[in-house]
């Protein structure tokens, strides 16, 4: 499933593309064709982007919500589009651009109170500006889950997914298996800010990057990564391999109905 920094992505790429523009809207697959009869033609005037969720907003017409899920995908390209598959879900167009969503968990036609409701159910995200790790610091801080289980419920933080969480938890030096309530205040707000850094670097390179200058490849003399998931990362996906600081085996097993990596040396109890 995307993590955060992508659906950040996707907002900005939506509004520099066809924002303050007449977007022709169709689904070609069929499933929201009836709410694109009603959108075709219309002006794009705004985007939003909470956690995994994506707003696309039509000029006194409300807006498309869009969760990707686990199969979701968007392909966003110069005009002019080639011709839509039947898989093709919600196609917007203009004279100079295109985008394509395919196998979304969520393709809706909904109300400003329907979209408020969605905000509302979502804690809150390191990628918005306004939002206050505070309200997660309420919830981290009384609850007996492992802090790894907590990064990645969206009603506690929204955006977070598998390679952040196991990522800023080694960066922090915490054991994933720590209950909420013995974090203290000073290691949330670190990590708070340490994932706002790093998922506004994935908006900005469209991929995830973790690793330290100090302990990049040309750094350490050691081969790149090669994963499909992208860029330098510390623990995720490297089970069994050697940490890059203290040279013992990564580990893995499952929390939270996903993989979890860490390394039991430098995220000791």
């Amino acid at each position: 499933m995307p993590e955060g920094h992508t659906i950040h992505r996707l907002a900005e790429d939506h509004l520099h593309r066809f924002a303050g523009q007449e977007a022709a809207v169709s689904s070609p697959q069929g499933r929201f064709a009836e709410s694109a009869a009603l959108l075709d033609g219309r002006v794009l005037d705004s985007v939003d982007a909470h956690g995994k969720h994506l707003f696309l907003g039509f000029r006194e017409s409300g807006w498309i919500h869009i969760h990707l899920g686990l199969f979701g995908k968007y392909a966003l390209a110069a005009a002019p589009a080639p011709p839509p598959t039947d898989t093709v879900r919600l196609r917007l167009a203009n004279e100079a651009h295109y985008s394509d969503l395919r196998g979304p968990t969520t393709c809706a036609w909904i109300t400003d109170e329907e979209k408020r409701a969605v905000h509302e159910r979502l804690g809150p995200d390191p990628l918005r500006p306004d939002d206050d790790p505070g309200r997660a610091w309420a919830r981290i801080s009384r609850s007996r889950t492992t802090v790894a289980a907590l990064l990645m419920d969206q009603k506690v933080v929204a955006g977070v997914g598998n390679v952040y969480r196991a990522e800023v938890l080694f960066r922090h030096g915490i054991d994933p298996y720590r209950l909420g309530k013995d974090l203290v205040r000073a290691e949330w707000d670190a990590m708070w800010l340490d994932l706002a850094a790093l998922m506004r670097e994935g908006v900005r390179n469209n991929r995830i990057d973790t690793v330290r200058d100090e302990h990049l490849p040309e750094a350490m003399g050691r081969p790149p990564r090669v994963d499909d998931h992208g860029g330098e990362v510390y623990v995720y996906r490297r089970a069994n391999l050697p940490c890059h600081i203290c040279g013992g085996e990564i580990r893995t097993a499952g929390l939270a109905a996903r993989n979890l990596f860490w390394c039991p040396a430098c995220q000791a109890r």
